[in-house]
């Protein structure tokens, strides 16, 4: 099997020369997806629960569309602006997640957009 680019509708359009998700063999790579509301293709609210929901919405509604979700997920990375948020951030990460735990990485970082606050990559596994 070999390497599926995956275009889906209803989420934000790459702004650079990347997928938004890549299915190789088994497996699903999600690329960052930041807090961008796709139907008006703009950042959401400057707080960091919206904005970790709304960055989540865009993983599950790419996951969906390559047929898996979160529950397929095994590893995650969290990109904070700010460590601080760290707790508000968990709190909307685990009404997604629940009980389905995958691997998990948190660092804080810098953006180049000043109103984002977070940004999550993962990957998931699905057999096809």
């Amino acid at each position: 099997m070999g390497i599926e680019r995956i275009f889906p509708g209803h989420v934000p359009i790459p702004k650079g020369p990347y997928s938004p998700a890549v299915r190789a063999g088994d497996f699903i790579y999600v690329s960052g997806q930041g807090p961008i509301d796709p139907a008006v293709d703009r950042i959401v609210t400057d707080d960091i629960q919206n904005q970790t929901r709304q960055a989540l919405t865009n993983i599950l509604k790419i996951l969906q569309a390559c047929g898996a979700g979160l529950e397929d997920v095994v590893k995650c990375s969290v990109f904070l602006k700010d460590a601080a948020d760290f707790a508000a951030m968990n709190e909307v990460y685990a009404e997604f997640f629940g009980l389905v735990r995958p691997a998990r990485t948190t660092i804080e970082a810098k953006f180049h957009n000043a109103r984002m606050l977070i940004e999550i990559d993962c990957v998931a596994y699905k057999p096809s």
